[in-house]
């Protein structure tokens, strides 16, 4: 048999349309990081979220969770760590004073810059400065993000249309131990109007990052779909519809501190490789389990990220 050298045919569609949708998301973070990056150098304050997400061309429902798992840090972390950078270049490439590279690049103080040098690199501006060879190996490091999630293993996703479902809501800040008592309170408002047997569902929309975010400023609404009309009085509980369009959905089984990653890593591999947009709306989560009930390695979440509709040629 003949061997057939094909590596110059061209790539077939399908795949020449994932890498140019990969290839588009890059060059999307990029133009945010840009951004930032170009305000340091110039002595400016960073912009903020909604800036870099209208650069992007990502909707602010999702930057903040496509920014960071696309390049391994949040904004503010992009922020300190190309901070740190132009100091080292500025360190390397002048004999200016250690307060002008401070102030030159966003520190209030020379104090606030020695800090962060130590935090971030193990020693001091004088110390970098003095050690050429180990500014460089710096300025290299710093110069690139740590880089896209990965799940280590193919994601199985399913795009599905979701039935809008009602449900009652409570928003509240904190950790999971806030997010438990949430949704006490919640059983406590069905059982106290006998509604217990009407409750058909047990979701959550994380609007902050735990691992970003301080546990107590973190947002969460907690939520109980019921399959009957209520009403309800007051503001804090609220009658809300949850869902309804495509979705994608990808379930995860363990522990709930294992769905951050587990998102990013629907965002960063599966997203753009999907030919898929999302939708103006906060992803959300489906709890099958009760983890009161149910051991934490055997917990099933489904994770759902809001799709745009196909658009019809």
């Amino acid at each position: 048999m003949a061997f057939v050298d094909d590596s110059d045919r061209p790539a077939p569609a399908a795949d020449r349309v994932r890498a140019d949708t990969r290839e588009s998301y890059r060059r999307r973070i990029e133009r945010a990081v840009a951004l930032i990056e170009c305000a340091i150098v110039h002595g400016e304050e960073p912009p903020e979220l909604s800036r870099l997400a209208e650069a992007a061309a990502f909707s602010p429902y999702h930057f903040h969770r496509i920014y960071r798992a696309m390049t391994g840090e949040t904004s503010g972390q992009t922020v300190a760590r190309l901070r740190l950078l132009q100091s080292l270049r500025l360190l390397a490439g002048a004999a200016g004073s250690i307060t002008d590279t401070a102030l030159a690049v966003g520190y209030q103080t020379p104090q606030a810059f020695s800090r962060a040098f130590r935090q971030g690199l193990g020693g001091t501006p004088s110390e970098l400065r003095a050690e050429p060879e180990r500014l460089r190996r710096e300025i290299e490091r710093l110069a690139r993000p740590p880089g896209a999630a990965d799940s280590g293993a193919p994601l199985q996703v399913e795009v599905v249309d979701v039935d809008p479902v009602q449900v009652l809501a409570l928003r509240v800040n904190g950790g999971y131990p806030q997010q438990n008592h949430g949704y006490v309170r919640l059983f406590g408002w069905a059982a106290e109007r006998e509604r217990m047997e009407q409750l058909c569902g047990l979701y959550g929309v994380p609007w902050d990052d735990r691992r970003d975010v301080p546990a107590p400023d973190c947002a969460f609404d907690c939520m109980i779909a019921l399959d009957a009309p209520f009403e309800v009085d007051g503001d804090e509980f609220r009658r809300e519809i949850l869902g309804g369009g495509r979705y994608a959905r990808l379930r995860h089984v363990g522990p709930f501190d294992g769905l951050e990653a587990l998102t990013d890593a629907l965002l960063a591999q599966w997203l753009p490789d999907s030919g898929e947009r999302l939708r103006d709306a906060p992803l959300h989560h489906h709890y099958l389990d009760d983890p009161d009930e149910t051991p934490a390695a055997l917990l099933r979440t489904d994770i759902f990220l809001p799709l745009r509709d196909r658009e019809v040629a």
